[in-house]
């Protein structure tokens, strides 16, 4: 099947001077391309009912969570603007203190046991989904002696197979330490802006929780900038 090739300015590089970690992690030799297998390339059928949805971060154990509790919604399309259904996304953050719930994550900040932190959701017919959580707090990250990463949202879209998988992040609007974060600034500057959701009034439930859009598309010159473009 042929499609669009990547176009340039969209993705960051792998060896990025200001980050420190991807000196030790790019590839210094060129890529070897392995042809795919079938199974790679058509399974597993990750479906609702293999893979339950989870959809409320906010809540665990019928508890609420600590923190601000907010809705982020989008759609995601190909490179023309087509819905993509069927999509499933996990979704993946901090807690409200910038804490992950991960043994290795050992900063001095609370855990939430009302947190999991962990959230699936499948794309509808139209390429929506809709997701309840908590807003996730900045966090020291040591790629300086005083560096610290924006509030950001994991995201793993998956599609019909183990070999199609994306990755990428979300940010939120009017957060300081963007300017300051190699991995955002990393990003392309005509492209970056794709990574930070918008506030939106229809998202938002009177009464209950700030509403977030953040659209993801696939692939061609509006792509939204992803870890593993390759």
């Amino acid at each position: 099947m042929s499609f669009r090739p990547i176009p340039p300015g969209v993705f960051p590089p792998m060896d990025l001077p200001s980050y420190g970690s991807t000196h030790k992690r790019h590839p210094d030799q060129a890529p070897v391309r392995i042809p795919h297998t079938l199974t790679e390339t058509s399974a597993p059928r990750f479906t609702s009912s293999a893979y339950p949805e989870h959809l409320d971060m906010s809540r665990h154990n019928g508890r609420e969570a600590m923190g601000e509790r907010i809705i982020i919604a989008g759609r995601v399309t190909d490179e023309d603007g087509r819905p993509q259904p069927g999509v499933m996304l996990e979704v993946w953050q901090a807690n409200a203190a910038g804490r992950y719930q991960l043994d290795r994550d050992q900063h001095d900040a609370p855990l939430d046991p009302n947190f999991s932190g962990q959230a699936r959701v499948f794309t509808d017919a139209d390429g929506n989904w809709s997701i309840t959580t908590i807003r996730p707090g900045a966090y020291p990250w040591r790629n300086h002696h005083n560096a610290w990463r924006p509030v950001h949202v994991h995201f793993g879209l998956h599609g019909a197979g183990f070999a199609q998988r994306l990755v990428t992040q979300m940010y939120f609007p009017g957060d300081p330490l963007l300017a300051l974060d190699p991995i955002y600034q990393g990003v392309p500057e005509g492209a970056r802006e794709r990574l930070v959701a918008k506030f939106d009034l229809d998202v938002t439930r009177p009464e209950y929780a700030l509403g977030y859009r953040f659209d993801m598309v696939l692939r061609g010159r509006l792509a939204t900038p992803m870890e593993n473009p390759a």
